[in-house]
C-alpha cells in the first residue's frame, strides 16, 4: 500500500463532506464524529512525521544554518 501527502488529503476531505451530510442524524452522526476523531488522530501524526522528515532533511542539508530560529537552538 503507498499512501501519499495527496492522499490524505483526499480521505480528509472526503470526511469533512460525510460530516457535512444533513442526512445523517442520530446515532450514524455520532459514528461518523468518532470516525472523524480518529482521522483527526491517524492524521495529525502523519503530518507530523512528515514535520520531522522535513526539519531532519533540512538539518541534513545544512539549510537549517539560514533560519533564525534553529540558530537560538544551539548552544
Amino acid at each position: 500500500m503507498k499512501s501519499t501527502l495527496g492522499d490524505l488529503n483526499n480521505h480528509l476531505f472526503a470526511q469533512l463532506e460525510r460530516l457535512s451530510d444533513e442526512d445523517i442524524k442520530g446515532d450514524d452522526l455520532k459514528e461518523e464524529i468518532e470516525r472523524s476523531k480518529a482521522v483527526t488522530m491517524i492524521a495529525t501524526k502523519i503530518i507530523d512525521n512528515g514535520s520531522l522528515v522535513l526539519s531532519a532533511k533540512k538539518f541534513k542539508d545544512g539549510s537549517y544554518e539560514h533560519n533564525p530560529e534553529m540558530k537560538m537552538l544551539e548552544g
